[in-house]
């Protein structure tokens, strides 16, 4: 279990995460969202012990990564797909790092049959594509068969058949009872893949709360109603006191109505109707309602950029304890 304690950074005048605290559960595969800028993985980075916060703390099973001993025994992590070196192959980058933790030989072998590398084992890493990076970093984490599993991004690059794949793989971790712990921007991938969700903006925590639940606070179902006869149907829904809005094929949108009553007012006023579909809210209705105040790259007006005010440079370490410092 990952448990943050009141965890803030700040980069000069930036405050990147603001008083963080929450706990990563076991046996659940949890999400990790929140817009650009929201300090996502400057938080992912401070649990690895990579960046050091400015107040508060971590704990991995009570104790800070920096007193776990065989640390990719203990938790794995894909947070940069290509963090292996250029020239080295597949096989030499995963047994240098099996090595260095003191992690059998045959392991190498394991992992990169169950990512799909194994045709590709011998070829250096300069030459493989954003998927094959993600793969091979995925391979990395598993490395030790760790019980805490880390992923920022995972699907980037992947073909189809690698997002099912890893969204399989991380439900099965978790069934196993292993902690998952995986952010993403793609929402329709995270409702498809998360049990738990954990939301910041702005670096302060919006929402901890399982799934559902989170989509049932922060979104508003509707009933979508579809007849040859709109401005009869308009009449007898403003009739009722609702206020409907247009959608598409001339059909109209009621926002928490009931599907029977509104089928049965539309037989009262002799309206046909076409269709009758409730339309469940999606994750991502809900995550931007929610953090509706806490984007910060905005863009107002359709097809113009956004104009984020200036960063500072935060760099990308490489986590030497997990497998080594690079030469």
């Amino acid at each position: 279990m990952i448990e943050l304690h009141h965890l803030t950074k700040r980069y000069g005048d930036k405050l990147a995460v603001d008083d963080l605290s929450f706990r990563i559960p076991e046996g659940v595969v949890t999400g990790f969202l929140g817009p650009n800028g929201a300090g996502k993985s400057t938080t992912m980075r401070m649990i690895l012990d990579l960046d050091r916060p400015t107040a508060g703390e971590v704990t991995i099973d009570g104790r800070r990564y920096a007193d776990v001993q065989d640390p990719l025994r203990e938790i794995g992590a894909l947070l940069e797909a290509k963090g292996a070196h250029p020239g080295r192959t597949a096989y030499d980058h995963l047994l240098w790092m099996a090595q260095s933790n003191r992690i059998p030989r045959e392991r190498v072998d394991q992992v990169l049959d169950l990512v799909g590398l194994t045709a590709v084992a011998k070829k250096r890493a300069r030459g493989f594509s954003l998927g094959m990076g993600q793969r091979l970093g995925i391979a990395a984490a598993l490395l030790g068969d760790p019980k805490i599993l880390m992923f920022d991004e995972p699907v980037n690059g992947l073909d189809p058949e690698g997002i099912v794949w890893i969204r399989r793989l991380m439900k099965s971790l978790a069934a196993e009872g292993r902690t998952v712990f995986v952010s993403s921007h793609l929402m329709s991938e995270m409702a498809l893949t998360a049990d738990h969700l954990v939301v910041i903006g702005r670096g302060r925590l919006l929402a901890d709360l399982p799934m559902a639940e989170f989509i049932r606070q922060n979104s508003r179902s509707s009933v979508r109603l579809r007849t040859p006869q709109p401005e009869q149907l308009l009449d007898a829904l403003r009739g009722a006191g609702l206020s409907p809005r247009p959608g598409p094929d001339g059909s109209w949108e009621v926002t928490d109505g009931d599907p029977v009553l509104l089928g049965d007012l539309a037989a009262a006023h002799g309206v046909t109707l076409h269709e009758l579909s409730p339309q469940q809210a999606s994750l991502e209705d809900a995550f931007m309602q929610m953090t509706a105040d806490s984007v910060e790259y905005r863009t107002d007006i359709p097809g113009a950029a956004a104009t984020p005010a200036p960063q500072p440079a935060w760099g990308s370490g490489w986590d030497t304890r997990q497998a080594g410092k690079e030469s």
